[in-house]
């Protein structure tokens, strides 16, 4: 069957939006019994599948809003509607008594679900841009931002991902002049951020074009001086917020971010690195891995446990700021000078602090380093929060990594935007037994899914964008990662297979998408834990208490 009327789109948009009602249903239910079934630890499957299928509606109910702009946007809204729904019952199927449903939970839809799981109706939508529906002031930033990737970024992005090179000094500098940096900072601490819900969404709109042109050396660019920022913004003290603020807007000082441990991965309550009281400051002693960007920055963000009481757990970790000089290459190593020890205690010895980068299939440019700390000093100051924030590390990081998350997002973004755009570029020039791909049913199909999840993920960052604005959006913030970076790395598969053998090349763009896309869903939270220790617990604690 094909629909193309306007007044049908709408009456199925209609039918689109019953059936989210019997998934957000059918979810209910299903951490309704999550809930009665007590340790989520002990149905960790259930839990999984059913963060992933919450997030999934989540973001339908997000294109139904969308479905209304017009036809081509009300099509592009029951298609993905249907996948999402077709989604949730492959992880329900011969599950129903887990998740407290009926075989027939989806039977009310299937009707609608014939109707937009038909290929030939998919197939129609293979090359239509239904647009992104922002005002004169948002569509400038988009364009300011996106021809800045295309000038400035995107000609050093293939060598440096196969040469695996630094960030050129060159895109630092002008990502600086161009405000960058600044884009969630205050003004009145030299930033752009206004306090209004522009800011938010002027930084998914500017992430995106970013990562369109490259994920290491574009968007993720943005990401720790932003992570950092929120921190201090939320728990900085008026000297500290003075003095970072300002020249984290500027570019005058880069960061990256030193969480994780290499044994602990995301279990962040049981860190081991320690930050002792020495003097008038302190020295931090243990090993980081996963640190980003940390030859090159000025400064780490560096969450250790300054209470020795190791039952505390998290609320035993506070936030440091830990200054270093730059580096490049892939590795560093640096002996602390005397005279940046004044104020330790009884003139203590030179502290160190060594890297060494970890070599990875993608997410090249910015590296990723373990780094170990030995008896590294610094002074009270560099303590996020001074005495009030003893104890507090833990909550000031995850104000900032709540806005990752988001951002992380706006990355997987503009990494499927990029791959769609190659794949419908490639189908068109390819002839294959006589014709081009992009005629074939098969592939339009690819395309027009592609096309569609692209463009949900999109729609659904912005809803999340405006709600964190005004304070909330936390669980979104989680779902929406979660989402789009399983999304992202099946569009840049698909997009990959739509090139052939020739996506296997890395001399095609196409093949740095794929490899790129990877590591979405294992930084910023790994996926597991997002689903299980955030989504999947927060659904479970709703339900018991509704």
């Amino acid at each position: 069957m094909r629909v193309t009327s306007w007044a049908m789109s709408q009456d199925e948009l209609a039918s689109a939006s019953r059936a989210v009602t019997a998934a957000q249903g059918a979810i209910a239910t299903a951490a309704a019994w999550l809930a009665g079934a007590g340790d989520i630890d002990l149905n960790q499957q259930v839990a999984y599948d059913l963060a992933h299928a919450a997030s999934a509606i989540r973001v339908a109910q997000s294109m139904l809003a969308y479905g209304a702009y017009g036809d081509q946007e009300a099509r592009t809204s029951c298609v993905f509607v249907a996948e999402a729904l077709a989604d949730i019952q492959s992880r329900v199927f011969a599950r129903e008594g887990l998740w407290g449903l009926s075989s027939g939970w989806l039977d009310p839809a299937l009707d609608f679900l014939r109707v937009w799981r038909d290929p030939q109706v998919q197939a129609s939508l293979a090359q239509v841009d239904a647009g992104r529906h922002l005002d004169a002031d948002f569509e400038m930033v988009r364009e300011t931002f996106h021809r800045f990737a295309e000038e400035r970024v995107k000609p050093y992005a293939e060598d440096v991902h196969r040469q695996n090179s630094d960030v050129p000094e060159e895109v630092i500098a002008r990502l600086a002049e161009l405000g960058g940096f600044g884009l969630s900072i205050p003004e009145e601490h030299g930033g752009l951020a206004s306090g209004e819900e522009s800011d938010f969404l002027g930084m998914v709109i500017a992430t995106e074009e970013l990562s369109w042109a490259s994920l290491g050396i574009g968007g993720s660019l943005i990401t720790r001086p932003e992570i950092l920022a929120r921190a201090l913004l939320k728990g900085g003290t008026p000297e500290q917020k003075r003095s970072w603020l300002p020249r984290l807007a500027s570019g005058d000082v880069m960061a990256a971010v030193a969480v994780t441990e290499p044994d602990f991965g995301s279990d962040v309550a049981s860190l081991t690195t320690t930050a002792s009281p020495a003097g008038q400051g302190w020295v931090v002693n243990g090993v980081k891995t996963w640190c980003t960007f940390a030859a090159r920055a000025d400064v780490l963000m560096l969450l250790a446990r300054t209470d020795p009481d190791r039952t505390k757990a998290h609320r035993g970790l506070s936030l440091l700021l830990v200054p270093k000089p730059r580096a490049n290459g892939h590795s560093f190593s640096f002996v602390q000078a005397e005279d940046d020890l004044e104020g330790h205690a009884n003139g203590g010895s030179p502290g160190k602090m060594e890297g060494r980068a970890i070599d990875t299939i993608g997410y090249r440019g910015m590296h990723s380093y373990e780094v170990s700390f030995d008896n590294w000093w610094v002074s009270n100051d560099c303590l996020i929060g001074g005495e009030q924030g003893l104890g507090k590390g833990f909550y000031y990081q995850m104000q900032g990594f709540e806005n990752g998350r988001l951002q992380t997002a706006a990355r997987a973004l503009g990494v499927m935007q990029a791959a769609y755009e190659a794949a419908l570029s490639y189908s068109r020039d390819r002839i294959v037994f006589g014709r081009p791909t992009a005629d074939y049913q098969l592939t339009q199909v690819k395309l027009a899914r592609m096309a569609v999840t692209v463009q949900a993920v999109r729609q659904f960052s912005y809803e999340v964008a405006r709600l964190m604005a005004k304070g909330q959006g936390a669980l979104e913030a989680s779902m929406v990662k979660a989402y789009a970076c399983r999304a992202a790395e099946w569009v840049t598969r698909e997009a990959m297979q739509v090139h052939g053998g020739m996506g296997y090349a890395e001399e095609m763009p196409v093949s740095r998408y794929f490899v790129d896309a990877r590591v979405l869903s294992i930084f910023e939270g790994a996926d597991e834990t997002l689903a299980l220790k955030v989504i999947a617990r927060r659904l479970a604690e709703d339900a018991a208490n509704s």
